[in-house]
């Protein structure tokens, strides 16, 4: 039985820690020109890591499953988009966010925007998504195809 116990244990860590090792860039240009060599998407996730609750929702319900993980490695350039109250940014980062959020009009928290390499916005979501992992990657297939 213990050693039962210990195999379904080992499972479940192995599991999570597949979903915690997503790679996050803060270069959007570095994110593109990436995405253009891998051809894939670059997704941009306008946060507010330490206070939205929403984006920590997000976060936990989404980004941080195995689902999402697996789609992202063979899919996606992820690019935070941070806009901390506690946590300090590096002024550069915290100016080239900025000048992010300007660029595509981010009124609230999370915002997703997913761009092709070249830069052209394929598909946008403001706010929370219910529907998990599924929800979000049936949309990221559907801007694929753009």
């Amino acid at each position: 039985m213990k050693r039962i116990v210990f195999c379904l244990l080992g499972c479940w860590m192995a599991f999570q820690l597949s979903a915690a090792d997503l790679t996050w860039m803060t270069s959007v240009p570095d994110a593109q020109a990436q995405a253009k060599k891998e051809s894939k998407l670059v997704f941009l996730d306008f946060t507010g890591s330490d206070w939205c609750s929403w984006c920590k929702k997000l976060d936990e319900e989404v980004f941080s499953k195995p689902e999402f993980s697996d789609y992202s490695k063979k899919n996606l350039v992820l690019v935070e988009v941070d806009f901390p109250r506690v946590k300090k940014l590096d002024a550069g980062l915290a100016k080239a966010n900025n000048d992010l959020k300007d660029k595509y009009k981010i009124t609230g928290y999370p915002t997703l925007v997913v761009l092709k390499a070249d830069g052209t916005v394929v598909w946008r979501q403001v706010g929370y998504m219910e529907g998990g992992p599924a929800a979000v990657i049936a949309k990221l297939d559907e801007a694929k195809k753009k």
